[in-house]
């Protein structure tokens, strides 16, 4: 998840199964959305979908996915090392309220890789 308005670095690229620009605003993401091109079960992706409404203030969904039997998945990606912060705790939680509102029950978090 991140700010609505996030004046990052961002990667723009062309996905297969994206209708729009892809923008990538950090390694995890940008390796995420590789690995949802090559799922055969993923039939559209959005990414950055913004969370209109929310408490919180205004911030984006990192991706979600129509799945080819049409129902709808929904992924955050997060750096391991902000997973114990409480602000991204409370970003995730409304995430996922906001996503259950709206009646997505495949909601999950994606992490990068464990340092070893």
């Amino acid at each position: 998840m991140r700010k609505k308005d996030y004046k990052g670095r961002c990667e723009k690229r062309i996905l297969d199964k994206c209708n729009s620009l892809f923008k990538s605003y950090d390694p995890i993401q940008s390796a995420y959305a590789n690995i949802l091109v090559k799922n055969k079960d993923v039939a559209e992706i959005q990414c950055n979908v913004p969370l209109d409404g929310e408490a919180c203030g205004e911030y984006m969904s990192d991706f979600v996915c129509v799945m080819a039997n049409g129902d709808l998945m929904v992924r955050e990606c997060v750096n391991r090392a902000h997973l114990t912060k409480p602000m991204t705790l409370k970003l995730l939680d409304s995430s996922r309220n906001y996503w259950l509102r709206h009646g997505v029950t495949d909601w999950g978090v994606v992490v990068d890789a464990a340092q070893e």
